[in-house]
């Protein structure tokens, strides 16, 4: 496996279960630190009960949610637990296919294998539009990747650039002591963290969505409406002012950004929340992905026989890239490796 976070550990946890040798490789120092490196205030919006791999709860209310620290020291115990092969600290440089071979060149070594599984996750390079490097240096400015608190930040007003779950937490965060823009090019919607008592995800699970595949007519329109926001603490503070909403970003120019309906601002702190690009230059393999750099497969499985991808966002479902739902994509690659004989 390549990529030691949620979905190698998921991976890790089927594989374990068959008489295949593995092993998992992560760059990371430590198992979890995918998460320990993101933003101080990042809270799962998924409960505790509905936030874990397989065969290991995490520990504390079921019903509350997770800090970052929580869900970085959960990874980490899990693969304790269950005696997971994870070699920390080796970044794959190359991997290519060689007879009936895959070779994976990497910073501390070579391997070779019948099978390999990509799990290095939906956060791969921090995407930032082009036009950030027409703003004044007098701009502080940072990806929300490497964002951690408000300490890194000048005196001044904060624009948040991107409206997803991302930015939406970190608004609410910095609304309480400065100025705050929220600028977005897609209306936001927001789903409440709780319906009736119970917990949204437990009616989505329930009613089958959690679940619901990419190819059905129905996930197909999901998917394309894009994430809603999970909570609605941002909503009180949009109505009261305390967080500004605005356009999408379409320029930047000194030390102004420009909107699409030709507004303007004058800026002193941007966190660009615009999310990540696939980033899969290592993989040296015809076939593997399309023209956009995003890997052809069918619920991971590619064209290229033995390879597999595993923790993207809409893998099959809307679960894909949740700690939770990346088990069920994991259990079903497992079969097909298995299936595979000779593996």
């Amino acid at each position: 496996m390549i990529g030691a976070g949620q979905a190698g550990l998921a991976m890790g946890y089927y594989l374990r279960q068959t008489e295949l040798s593995y092993v998992i490789l992560g760059k990371e120092e430590r198992v979890g630190d995918v998460w320990r490196n993101r933003y101080d205030s990042l809270v799962l919006f998924t409960p505790r009960w509905f936030s874990a791999l397989p065969g290991m709860t995490m520990k504390g209310d079921p019903d509350g949610f997770a800090g970052k620290f929580e869900a970085a020291d959960y990874l980490a115990e899990y693969a304790v637990r269950y005696h997971l092969p994870v070699r920390l600290e080796t970044e794959v440089k190359s991997l290519y296919k060689q007879g009936g071979e895959f070779i994976v060149i990497t910073s501390s070594g070579e391997y070779s294998a019948k099978h390999v599984v990509v799990a290095s996750g939906p956060f791969q390079k921090p995407w930032i539009p082009h036009f950030s490097s027409e703003l004044s240096k007098s701009v502080f400015q940072v990806h929300s990747s490497r964002y951690r608190n408000h300490n890194q930040l000048k005196e001044g007003p904060v624009t948040i650039v991107g409206g997803g779950n991302s930015g939406a937490q970190i608004a609410e965060e910095l609304a309480g002591d400065r100025e705050v823009y929220l600028s977005t090019n897609r209306q936001m919607r927001f789903m409440p963290l709780k319906l009736w008592g119970k917990s949204i995800f437990w009616w989505l699970d329930k009613l089958g969505i959690y679940r619901l595949g990419i190819h059905t007519k129905l996930g197909k329109r999901i998917s394309k409406r894009g994430d809603p926001i999970v909570g609605n603490g941002l909503v009180s503070l949009i109505r009261s002012g305390q967080v500004k909403l605005k356009p999408g970003t379409v320029n930047a120019e000194s030390n102004r950004l420009l909107f699409e309906n030709g507004t303007r601002i004058e800026v002193q702190n941007v966190i660009w929340a615009t999310g990540f690009s696939p980033d899969y230059y290592w993989i040296h393999i015809p076939d593997v992905l399309d023209s956009g750099g995003k890997p052809v497969h069918l619920r991971g499985i590619s064209p290229v026989e033995g390879l597999y991808f595993l923790g993207m966002p809409w893998q099959h479902s809307r679960s894909s890239a949740l700690i939770a739902g990346v088990a069920y994509d994991a259990e079903y690659i497992n079969r097909a490796i298995v299936s595979r004989k000779g593996g």
